[in-house]
């Protein structure tokens, strides 16, 4: 950066790089031994008496940022926050000599710090470090945005998430509650008896789900590969395989919109299980779910924005063609045995219809999706889905539909579950469907995988699978409304 460019605050703290060196201290400093964290010290010394800090006499070293400084003179009281909270500090020249003391003449908000002292209470009742030894670690060349009216757009928090990590505790605090729900997760189908597996991200045919995907090329094969869009075809292999209960915890790719709900880049977990059907996925969701919920947020009720999801109760079964019919009246299953008679229900509610979208089943997705999902605010497993929608699922009763059901919280899908095609023939007509439906334009569907469906000829048992949207779930346990706020780095449009 041109030194021109600086505004006077950032000058300022550039200028003060050689008086550190002058008084024998690199400005980008060393290592240095921790010996506790904030919250340790807040657990063991936050319900003690001054006196009995006293008597206790605990000496700790931490390390951190200055959040907040007063000085006052040859004293004075910095705040130091590391990952796992803050705390005050009391720096006197009486204590640490004159030499350290100008050393910390030179800090500013934002500075890396060392803290070695021991733990008291200021009269004032404020758990306090009074510090020994005063360690300068690193030097932040940006003052800090202010506390209440500095970075709050999420656009920029989400472009610069260092510095939001910084500044807003609600940021950090969701940053490290992630991964302990992906740990609870893991922990809950690790205890059931499930493997995790990785499967690859560079796949050479599209499938598993209805998405327009990425691609790239290999330039030593001089071939174009998807990044993936699900991993269900490599899972269900390692079914055939005799893994029986597989799951994958990892990142798909789909090249479409962005929203509060949607991100091209996104982590999600698939979970199959031999010997099972849709019945049985669906328990076992519900019970994850409930078991992830109250470990994170204490309760298996949450409050999400304005309001209370209960994952207490059994979440409901209903399914597509119920929801309808209670939207419209028509009874889609019965009644509606032709395009053209759909089609004048759509018609009627002003849904329009891609060209090979051209099915009773087409048509009664669409209705569901626009007339139905968004009231779905309590945990809900729609199934039942059309088979036009559902292109490796196992059949129902009525082969019209398919044993599928799709997860709903807050009109929001979460989750997806088959009871899984193990059907080759009937496995290669629906790709064949597929093809079709992707040369009358449908950019979403699947390919031809031969090699699965050679690999379901060996023999798949009997099995459920379901995927789970990992941010979805993690924005409804950390309450927050936007995709953006519980992935670290999501994809931003440029400036």
């Amino acid at each position: 950066m041109d030194i021109k460019e600086l505004n006077d605050q950032e000058q300022a703290r550039r200028e003060k790089l050689p008086k550190y060196r002058e008084l024998g201290v690199d400005p980008f400093g060393q290592s240095y031994k921790v010996s506790h964290q904030i919250s340790d010290i807040r657990l063991t010394c936050g319900k003690k008496s001054a006196k009995a800090l006293e008597k206790l006499h605990l000496e700790v070293s931490i390390a951190g940022r200055i959040k907040a400084l007063r000085r006052m003179g040859k004293a004075s009281f910095v705040n130091i926050t590391d990952k796992t909270g803050n705390i005050q500090a009391y720096i006197g020249i009486d204590v640490i000599g004159e030499k350290s003391y100008n050393v910390f003449r030179l800090a500013d908000l934002g500075d890396i710090v060392g803290l070695k002292g021991y733990i008291m209470m200021t009269k004032t009742g404020e758990l306090t470090i009074k510090v020994l030894k005063y360690t300068h670690l690193t030097k932040c060349l940006h003052p800090l945005p202010e506390k209440f009216h500095g970075l709050t757009d999420i656009e920029e928090r989400s472009r610069r998430r260092y510095l939001d990590l910084i500044v807003n505790d609600e940021s950090r605090n969701i940053a490290f509650t992630r991964p302990r729900i992906i740990r609870s997760i893991q922990h809950f189908l690790d205890s059931k008896g499930f493997v995790e597996v990785e499967t690859p991200v560079l796949n050479p045919i599209l499938g598993g789900a209805n998405a327009r995907p990425f691609i790239t090329h290999h330039n030593t094969l001089d071939k174009n590969f998807y990044l993936r869009i699900a991993t269900e075809l490599p899972l269900k292999r390692l079914i055939v395989g005799g893994m029986e209960k597989v799951y994958e915890i990892g990142h798909m790719f789909r090249n479409e919109g962005m929203d509060a709900s949607h991100n091209p880049e996104f982590t999600s977990i698939e979970i199959y299980e031999a010997f099972s059907d849709l019945k049985h996925i669906g328990s076992l969701t519900e019970k994850l779910i409930r078991t992830v919920a109250k470990e994170i947020t204490g309760s298996a009720i949450i409050q999400y924005q304005d309001k209370i999801i209960d994952f207490k109760k059994p979440f409901r079964w209903v399914s597509m063609n119920e929801l309808i019919k209670e939207k419209t009246g028509v009874d889609f299953a019965k009644d509606i045995k032709t395009f053209e008679e759909a089609k004048a229900i759509a018609d009627q509610y002003k849904i329009h219809l891609d060209k090979f979208k051209n099915t009773v089943g087409y048509v009664m997705n669409e209705l569901y999706e626009e007339l139905c999902q968004n009231e779905l605010i309590q945990p809900t497993f729609v199934y039942s889905y059309p088979i036009e929608v559902s292109p490796l699922t196992k059949k129902g009763k009525d082969p019209r539909f398919t044993e599928r059901f799709e997860l709903f919280v807050n009109g929001k899908e979460i989750g997806n579950a088959y009871t899984e095609l193990n059907d080759p023939i009937d496995q290669r007509e629906r790709f064949i469907a597929q093809l079709k439906a992707k040369e009358l334009g449908d950019s979403e569907a699947n390919e031809m995988d031969d090699d699965f469906v050679e690999a379901l000829e060996y023999g798949m048992p009997p099995s459920g699978g379901v995927g789970l949207g990992v941010d979805r779930l993690v924005m409804l346990l950390t309450n927050q409304a936007s995709i953006r706020e519980v992935i670290l780095f999501p994809t931003m449009k440029d400036r």
